[in-house]
């Protein structure tokens, strides 16, 4: 038994925006300066929410307390803001319910296509770095879009794709705020990691809550660049024990952004593998098991430990109804180290499904057998 085939799949060449945040700059001789201030982004979700600013009044020794003011659609008065109240004013527009269509359009039109995946999100897609791909419709699965986000491909249903463009839209507001006063102590990382191993994850944020501003900025500068591995390794480490300790206090915007943050610092190494995983550990906490998907496999592609990870893989497939993938993950899983009891529950469900179709699956599919350690033998 095998996983549903596609029965259509919609280029989305024609369906995405594109450059064209890039050419609305070209426009403006003072676009430049404009994002200088408020932000690049923040400018580009002004553009997206229908929002026009018409002056800026700067503080420059505090920032976040710079004047805009600014009119909204087509409503010539002007309003004022502090800039920090601005970005979230912003920020609340757009994360509101848009009304998208529900059922996928009759025409494959870039028109039809915009009001189902929801314009607001097609737009915002190429400012955090995601491009579209196609959108894949499957028998008895609800349709997903494939989509490019740089640092990996993922499949997604589309209300997960949605969801992911509301969650950078919150990771990019909790950036801009100001950032505490700040000094690297690697010490301070082996005590949140003993903090993490009590289980006091107050105590992890109190020691590493200040880092995560300060340490993005440090990652765009020569010196953070020119900063040994070693040192990189220590402070992508931290920054998962930090996203950890947010994941347990159930901060989960904080908690997926001081990981994303992490796993910039580690560079691919197997730092970046167990902060992919504890990501996916975030996501699977929300209910976002789609979202998890790829970053667990990331994980696993990473050299991530087989035990840790394909039991959370196991779970997502199931949450998903891919049962077959379910239970193969869970036989790798038994394989890896993990428990028949912490299999249980997954193996029942998707079991409950598939009845006698997965005995025959693997009648042609074993389970593979575990690799015998080959013990060397004395040296003479």
């Amino acid at each position: 038994m095998t996983d549903s085939l596609a029965r259509r799949t919609i280029p989305l060449e024609g369906v995405r925006a594109d450059g064209w945040f890039e050419r609305v700059a070209e426009a403006s001789p003072s676009f430049s300066q404009l994002c200088s201030i408020v932000g690049e982004r923040f400018v580009a979700f002004s553009i997206v929410a229908g929002v026009r600013i018409t002056a800026l009044t700067v503080d420059p020794r505090f920032p976040d307390a710079s004047l805009v003011d600014f009119t909204v659609g087509e409503d010539a008065n002007e309003q004022r803001l502090a800039l920090g109240e601005f970005r979230r004013r912003l920020a609340s527009a757009l994360l509101a319910e848009e009304s998208p269509d529900e059922e996928l359009p009759d025409e494959e039109t870039a028109e039809a296509l915009h009001r189902y995946l929801g314009i607001r999100h097609v737009l915002l897609a190429p400012i955090f770095g995601v491009r579209l791909k196609e959108l894949r419709l499957r028998d008895m699965e609800p349709p997903t879009i494939l989509i490019d986000a740089g640092d990996l491909e993922q499949e997604l249903e589309v209300e997960d794709f949605r969801e992911m463009m509301r969650e950078r839209i919150r990771s990019e507001v909790a950036r801009s705020r100001p950032a505490s006063p700040f000094a690297i102590d690697l010490a301070r990382v082996d005590e949140a990691e003993e903090a993490n191993q009590n289980a006091d994850w107050t105590k992890t944020i109190e020691l590493l809550g200040a880092w995560p501003g300060p340490l993005s900025l440090l990652l765009r500068t020569a010196e953070g660049q020119a900063l040994a591995p070693e040192t990189k390794a220590t402070l992508a480490r931290a920054l998962g024990l930090l996203g950890t300790a947010y994941v347990h206090s159930t901060r989960f915007d904080w908690a997926e952004e001081v990981l994303r943050l992490g796993i910039q610092w580690g560079q691919d190494g197997a730092v970046s593998a167990d902060l992919f995983r504890r990501l996916g550990e975030s996501y699977v906490a929300r209910d976002r098991h789609g979202e998890a998907i790829g970053l667990l496999r990331r994980s696993l592609s990473l050299g991530a430990h087989a035990r840790d990870v394909l039991p959370l893989l196991a779970a997502c497939y199931v949450a998903r109804k891919r049962y077959v993938a379910a239970l193969v993950c869970a036989d790798e899983a038994e394989l890896a180290g993990a428990t028949k009891e912490e299999l249980a529950p997954l193996r029942a469900e998707a079991r409950a499904v598939l009845g006698s179709e997965y005995d025959k699956f693997r009648e042609h599919v074993p389970v593979p057998k575990p690799v015998e350690t080959v013990v060397p033998p004395k040296e003479v």
